[in-house]
Parts: C-alpha cells; sequence; structure tokens
C-alpha cells in the first residue's frame, strides 16, 4: 500500500509522522510526501519518505493512487494553513477514498468539541498505530 503523508507551512508535522511512520510501514509499502509547498515536501523527504510531490495537481492526482492519507486535520478544510490548502487540495484529500487518518489540531477558524486534548507527539503515536492496523488489515484481507 502507498501511504501518502500531507502537509503545508513548514512540513514540520509531517515530517514528524513520516519519522514515526517508518517505524511500522515497511516494504512493499511505501511513504510519499506531498507538501503544499516546496518546503514541506523537502521537510517529509529528508525525515524518510521515499518519494515527494509538490503542489495542488500533485495532491489531487496522487490522492486518488494512494490507500491511506495522513496528516492534520487541515488538509481537508479548505484554505486552512493560511491558506495553502486551496479548496481543490481539500476536496481531493476528502473525496478521495482512502482510509483517512487525520491528526485534530486546532484551526483558526475551526473548532473541535469533545475531543481530548493531547501531546502532539501522542497524536502522531496513535495516527501510526492506526496506520499500522490499517496495514495489518490489508494482509488479512
Amino acid at each position: 500500500m502507498r501511504i501518502a503523508v500531507v502537509d503545508g507551512m513548514g512540513g514540520g508535522i509531517g515530517a514528524q509522522i513520516v519519522v514515526r511512520l517508518k517505524s511500522v510501514v515497511a516494504a512493499p509499502h511505501s511513504i510519499i510526501a506531498l507538501g503544499a509547498n516546496a518546503s514541506a515536501t523537502s521537510a517529509m523527504v529528508k525525515a524518510g519518505a521515499d518519494v515527494g510531490a509538490t503542489g495542488e495537481n500533485a495532491i489531487a492526482f496522487n490522492a486518488t493512487r494512494v490507500g491511506c492519507i495522513a496528516g492534520p486535520i487541515g488538509i481537508v478544510i479548505p484554505n486552512s494553513m493560511m491558506g495553502e490548502i486551496s479548496p481543490a487540495i481539500a476536496t481531493a484529500v476528502a473525496s478521495s477514498d482512502a482510509a483517512k487518518v487525520l491528526i485534530p489540531l486546532q484551526q483558526m477558524h475551526v473548532e473541535f468539541v469533545g475531543v481530548e486534548s493531547k501531546l502532539l507527539s501522542t497524536m502522531i503515536d496513535q495516527l501510526a498505530e492506526r496506520v499500522a492496523a490499517i496495514l495489518e488489515g490489508e494482509k488479512t484481507s
């Protein structure tokens, strides 16, 4: 399975996700870094993603070709990350048939209620555990 990690801004959260996923994702599975900008893509590739691509079209194109998409919740909210997540990116990610494992980080214009506040490192660990479970389920299917 191909797992896409999508991020914007400087790619710091995406890079942390990639580092953590490397411990649960082994061949034949791969991690694809999809950045809203070149800095985000570069950070995720430096963190260990197998390949990277940048921009709205790259994200939209690859969202239909992966089995799982991971990242902060902002990747499905139009105009989040200070406008870097275009409506086209948010729609492509949200509409993808891929499983989506998202971290519920607060956005300036969106508030989440009923979500327990946790350390980012804890949420990234939980994301990796969920992706591992998805990969394990694929083996038994």
